[in-house]
């Protein structure tokens, strides 16, 4: 590494550091492994020695900033070889370009240098007027107009065209001046006010966004959810969006006016300073506004899906680590009416045994049948779970599941519970799916996929599209590319969390297993197949294309229980297994007689066992595993009970006690299935009898909670829910239930393509810009 690259490299350490809460060499330590291929799962898990202890959100915040600041060394790096071609570069530009901390501040400093199309002011300069507006800021006593008499020529025909060409010239000075535009726009995010307004003729087209037709919020304070629906607005060409500056302010001199001529010291005295003012006044309103508040947009946008992506991350790793069922032979219900319920028999590991298609809604209105096919499988399965997908038809179904348990005779009943179907149609015809069930209907692998989701809710939705699954807020309208690889590393972490049975485990699961991938996993099943069920990890080294490099970063995450090694069913990594052993040695007891004995471990000292590669933080890790082996991180299993004849929303009455799920959470509150066919809305001022910042602090993802019915709008499908103990009270002031209408899950998605040309011409110059540089983005 060269000294200049070893100085980029100590610059990053030191920025992230400050922004995870560690030191330097830490974030070094971090980088170095991960650069040589390491994942964030196993640096978390087996490296706590080489990075301090940092932990996997530590370690994913690391990663994704180190991206970010790597490309923008590149990008300093770029422009500084650009300027330093064109011979212009100084040591004051240097250090202007060394203390950049964002590539906005970079971008600003280059601007001046950066090649561009013909300008009106290089037009003015090749015109012989540079000499004017160098007189014009040399002295301000003297008359702009009798100055530019002079240049009056063939090209310049009179007083006018001359000092125009001179305000060109001057204004892209001003306009370029690195740290006047980054002063300015610090202002704007201060003392901004987003406006939106519905474009007329739009009303009735556009009514779910009424809440925005005549909207006025101040920039810096627009919460995700609230900016995501105002730009949806203005993508569907329903509202126009702008940004307003200093409004409120009446003096006659404008703050930002005011503070071009402080730059440049423009005072009040002479006519030349009279002069420079208007121009700093028209390079405001032409220029510089302009192409700020496209800044702002884009901040705005990238702040409001930044937010959007950390809410939808934060509902999956919920949802993957729910509560596992368990290992129990399940019944699998997609509920439909007229093309009636599927039906799929699957037994405790998973495996398919048996589908059928049932009919006992309209047309047919085969209940008895029905009822004779669900219990004869019952029977014939020895189901023990009962897992009804919650879509159309789907409190039907439940009614349907609990009359042919009643009338079940001679065997344990099985309970049924409702489970959420998103993303199953996606699976069904996914590639996965085709591959695992290639004689299968289409129809009938999302049943499969509903029963499986109930006995391991992570192995079944590995293999769906994490966007597919829908707890997410705006999914569609975000960074598709940047929601993809947080919501990938939610998986893995999900995944390497709760570990990996080797043997059982589906091409889709182990793929998501540190340091393996798509083809290694599937190498790995056809050796499974072919060979017969791993007997120790160490035979993971026969599998095809499974070196050693990437058995250290997998091996600790794949469980072989009833293995040839009992530590093989732990989350002890091969390479301390030494370790284990000599604390073994130590009890004097059989590894498999040891494992399990709290009372024996907890008696001895950890740091007996530290040595030159493994320090305390492992042994700790390796004790805390012998006491739990194989422990599964995930809650404990429960369902919520939906009450008996309350199936549609007309069923619903304000004062209602209800059990419910959570489905989904946003900014301004919790989604809840109360077994109606449609979520209703715990608002965050209803959350508790406390005031609520962030809804999380109180609900997640699949949390059983009891709610109280507080609104009950058929007509716009709208349910208002509250936890609170006192039933309820006024909602907050400004983030009202008008967010649901357009986020509500379930919600199909809306267009986000580009505007056409004639749209943007008709919300003004400003909106042209921002719909031309979306297109571009």
């Amino acid at each position: 590494m060269s000294q200049a690259e070893a100085q980029v490299a100590a610059r990053i350490s030191l920025v992230i550091a400050a922004e995870i809460n560690a030191r330097p060499d830490q974030v070094k330590a971090a980088v170095g492994l991960l650069d040589e291929g390491a994942t964030v799962p196993f640096i978390a898990r087996y490296r706590k020695e080489v990075t301090g202890g940092l932990d996997d959100t530590q370690l994913r915040t690391l990663a994704e900033r180190l991206t970010y600041l790597r490309e923008m060394e590149a990008r300093r790096a770029a422009i500084a070889d650009s300027i330093t071609s064109q011979g212009k570069m100084t040591d004051a530009l240097a250090t202007s370009l060394a203390k950049a901390m964002t590539k906005a501040e970079l971008e600003d400093i280059y601007l001046p240098y950066k090649p561009k199309r013909r300008t009106k002011a290089e037009i003015a300069r090749e015109r012989g007027l540079q000499p004017l507006a160098d007189a014009i800021w040399a002295d301000r006593r003297a008359d702009p107009q009798a100055l530019a008499a002079s240049y009056i020529k063939d090209d310049v025909p009179d007083v006018k065209a001359a000092l125009e060409g001179a305000r060109d010239i001057v204004a892209e000075t001003m306009s370029e001046n690195a740290a006047l535009v980054g002063r300015l726009r610090n202002h704007m995010r201060e003392k901004s006010f987003l406006r939106a307004r519905v474009v007329t003729g739009k009303e009735e087209a556009g009514a779910k966004f009424s809440d925005y037709f005549t909207h006025d919020e101040r920039w810096a304070n627009v919460p995700s959810h609230r900016a995501l629906a105002m730009l949806r607005g203005w993508n569907e060409e329903v509202l126009t969006l702008s940004i307003d500056v200093d409004a409120d302010d009446t003096s006659p001199v404008k703050p930002a006016h005011r503070m071009i001529a402080a730059e440049f010291g423009i005072g009040s005295g002479g006519p030349a300073d009279q002069w420079l003012m208007e121009v700093a006044g028209w390079c405001w309103r032409v220029k510089l506004s302009s192409s700020l508040s496209l800044d702002l947009m884009r901040d705005l946008r990238e702040r409001a899906e930044e937010e959007a992506i950390r809410v939808f991350a934060r509902n999956l790793k919920d949802l993957l680590l729910a509560a596992p069922a368990g290992g129990k032979a399940t019944l699998g219900l997609d509920p439909g009416i007229r093309t009636g319920v599927k039906v799929a028999a699957v037994d405790a590991t998973g495996k398919l045994l048996e589908t059928a298609t049932v009919y006992p809604f309209q047309p047919r209105n085969d209940i008895s049948g029905a009822m004779a096919t669900l219990a004869g499988l019952i029977r014939k399965h020895k189901i023990e779970l009962i897992a009804i997908g919650n879509g159309t038809a789907s409190r039907e179904t439940e009614k349907l599941a609990a009359e042919v348990i009643a009338s079940l005779q001679g065997v344990k009943p099985p309970q049924k519970v409702v489970v959420s179907e998103a993303g199953a149609s996606v699976y069904s015809a996914s590639e996965t799916a085709a591959k695992e069930f290639p004689g299968l209907d289409v129809s009938l692998r999302g049943a499969v996929s509903i029963a499986r989701r109930l006995q391991d809710p992570l192995a079944e939705l590995v293999k769906i599209e994490p966007k597919s699954i829908g707890v997410g807020q705006y999914q569609h309208d975000v960074d598709q590319s940047r929601l993809a690889r947080s919501l990938d590393a939610v998986v893995e972490d999900a995944v390497n969390a709760v570990g990996v049975d080797l043997n059982t485990a589906s091409v889709p699961l182990l793929a998501r297993v540190s340091g393996l991938g798509p083809s290694i996993a599937e190498a790995i099943v056809v050796h499974r197949n072919e060979v017969g069920a791993f007997r120790s990890r160490k035979e993971l080294l026969k599998v095809s294309r499974l070196g050693q490099r990437t058995f250290e970063q997998c091996a600790g995450f794949l469980r072989i229980p009833g293995g040839d090694e009992p530590l093989d069913a732990s989350s002890v990594h091969p390479e301390a297994y030494g370790v284990a052993k000599k604390i073994v040695a130590a009890c004097g007891r059989d590894v498999r007689a040891l494992m399990g004995d709290s009372a024996a471990l907890q008696k001895l000292d950890p740091k007996l066992f530290v040595d030159d590669r493994f320090g305390l933080p492992t042994v700790k890790d390796i004790l805390a595993e012998l006491e739990k082996p194989g422990r599964d991180p995930r809650p404990e299993f429960k369902t919520a009970t939906f009450a008996d004849g309350v199936e549609e929303m007309t069923d619903l009455k304000v004062g209602m006690l209800l059990e419910g799920t959570v489905t989904n959470v946003a900014a301004f509150g919790a989604f809840v299935d109360i077994g109606v066919h449609q979520d209703g809305l715990v608002h965050v001022s209803q959350l508790a009898d406390r005031f609520v910042k962030d809804p999380n602090e109180v609900v997640k993802v699949g949390d059983v909670v009891k709610v109280r019915v507080t609104e009950v709008d058929v007509k716009r499908k709208r349910i208002g829910l509250t936890m609170r103990k006192d039933g309820g009270g006024e909602r907050d002031a400004r983030p009202t239930q008008r967010d649901d209408r357009i986020a509500r899950p379930g919600n199909r998605p809306m267009s986000a393509g580009p505007k056409p040309d004639n749209a943007a011409q008709g919300q003004g110059a400003l909106a042209a810009k921002l719909a031309e540089a979306m297109r571009r983005k």
